[in-house]
C-alpha cells in the first residue's frame, strides 16, 4: 500500500500540469488550485468511511465559490477507485447530505463554525484550504508552505466522530492536528 501512494502522490504533479492553462511550459509551476483539485480528487481511496456503497457513483462535492476552474469537471470524468464521480456545486449544508467529500471554499470563511455544524451531523470527509480548517473541526486541510508546497493537515478526531478513517500510509505523509 506504501507503494501505492507513493505512486499516486508521484503523479500528481504530471496530472495538475494536465490541468493547467495551455502555454504553460515545462519547469513553469502548476496553479495551486490544479494541484489543490487533483489532491481532493485523489482523497477518497485513502479514507475510509462507514456507509460507502461501491456500487453507486462517488458523490465529490464544491460548497462555495470554484477557485478550480475546469479542473474538477475534467477530474470527474474519470473514476476514483473504480467509482464514476457525481460531481454537485452546493450551497448549503443540507444538499450535503448527498455528497461523501464536500470541499469548503474559501468564500465560506466567515461562516466556517455554521458550516461545519451544519455538516456534522452526516458522515461527509470535509476539505478546505481555509487557514486554520483542520484546528477549527474540518478533517482535511491543504495548507499552503514554504515556496508554494502544499502540505495535508488531518484532524482524526474529527473524522472518528462520524467512523471515518485515514488510511495509515495518508497519515504519515499529513501532519495530524487537534482542535
Amino acid at each position: 500500500m506504501k507503494r501505492t501512494l507513493r505512486h499516486t502522490l508521484g503523479t500528481l504533479a504530471c496530472l495538475a500540469a494536465l490541468l493547467a492553462p495551455p502555454g504553460f511550459a515545462q519547469g513553469t509551476p502548476v496553479p495551486e488550485y490544479a494541484l489543490k483539485a487533483a489532491l481532493f480528487f485523489k482523497l477518497p481511496p485513502f479514507v475510509y468511511r462507514p456507509d460507502t456503497d461501491r456500487g453507486t457513483p462517488l458523490g465529490m462535492c464544491l460548497l462555495g465559490s470554484n477557485p478550480f476552474g475546469n479542473a474538477l469537471q475534467k477530474l470527474a470524468a474519470s473514476p476514483i477507485d473504480g467509482r464514476p464521480v457525481r460531481l454537485r456545486f452546493i450551497d448549503a449544508g443540507k444538499e450535503a447530505a448527498s455528497c461523501e467529500f464536500v470541499f469548503i471554499s474559501r468564500s465560506e470563511a466567515d461562516d466556517l463554525d455554521t458550516v461545519l455544524r451544519r455538516l456534522s451531523g452526516y458522515p461527509v470527509v470535509t476539505v478546505s484550504d481555509i487557514e486554520g480548517f483542520a484546528r477549527a473541526g474540518g478533517m482535511v486541510e491543504f495548507a499552503v508552505g514554504t515556496e508554494g508546497a502544499i502540505a495535508i493537515l488531518i484532524n482524526r478526531a474529527a473524522g472518528q466522530k462520524l467512523g471515518i478513517e485515514f488510511n495509515a500510509q495518508l497519515l504519515r505523509l499529513a501532519r495530524v492536528v487537534t482542535p
